[in-house]
């Protein structure tokens, strides 16, 4: 199952791809403290306040372009950002086996949903397909 999200911020790309790569970027809106190496092969750990974690490993990193994480439950996700008219368009890929995403369960998904982007980076509506 894949879930793609796709949404225009009004930011240039560096300031995109510092909220998803800078760990303190990303304890502001994905989990509460994270650990991220972000270097093919790197590792990262996101956890929350109520003891959960999640894991992963880099897999690919372009700088401003794209990141893939493959996380420890079977799933992964990546990051393409490209240029836009408005900014900068950042889409989001989740992609696991079976059907939790169908059921809502995507950690990335949740957390965009609710509180992406940080900082700087203002509120805007989020276009979701299911394939």
């Amino acid at each position: 199952m894949e879930v793609r999200r796709e949404i225009v911020l009004p930011v240039e790309r560096d300031e995109v791809w510092a909220a998803l790569t800078e760990a303190d970027r990303l304890a502001e809106w994905f989990a509460n403290e994270v650990e991220l190496d972000p270097r093919p092969g790197g590792t990262g750990v996101f956890r929350w306040e109520n003891g959960e974690e999640l894991h992963a490993v880099v897999e690919a990193v372009e700088p401003e372009e794209r990141l893939a994480l493959a996380l420890d439950d079977a799933s992964s996700v990546e990051f393409t950002l490209d240029d836009d008219p408005s900014g900068t368009r950042l889409t989001v890929v989740e992609s696991a086996p079976g059907p939790q995403a169908c059921a809502g369960e995507w950690s990335w998904g949740i957390a965009w949903s609710l509180t992406l982007p940080a900082r700087s980076l203002p509120r805007s509506p989020i276009r979701l397909a299911v394939a």
